[in-house]
């Protein structure tokens, strides 16, 4: 896999935006979300990656940024809850979403 040259800011959008695009579209109220936590230049970059990307890219990016960028446990902590209020932004949690997050809080944690 190649080197991912991504700020913080841009990994936690790839990592919201993969959560929110999970089940193959993102809902008003994720998107505002996740908007709320990065900014619309890096949002719209990061957005094209994430769905160009297949599953599998998804994961081992996220997997490799883990891995190469030691983050502190408040911080994972602070992602993985980013990652629930992303699913729940919508009022609601399909099993697609619940799946991946399962897998989320293993690469994460």
């Amino acid at each position: 896999m190649k080197i991912l040259n991504w700020t913080r800011r841009e990994f936690e959008a790839y990592v919201l935006l993969y959560a929110a695009h999970c089940n193959n579209f993102e809902t008003k109220e994720e998107e505002e979300y996740i908007l709320s936590k990065v900014d619309k230049v890096t949002f719209h970059k990061i957005h094209t990656e994430v769905v160009v990307d297949s599953d599998e890219d998804n994961l081992n990016k996220i997997q490799q940024y883990i891995t190469e960028n030691e983050l502190n446990q408040e911080e994972k902590e602070t992602l993985l809850k980013d990652i629930k209020n992303v699913l729940f932004a919508d009022g609601s949690v399909d099993l697609i979403e619940k799946k991946v997050f399962g897998i989320l809080n293993k690469i994460i944690k």
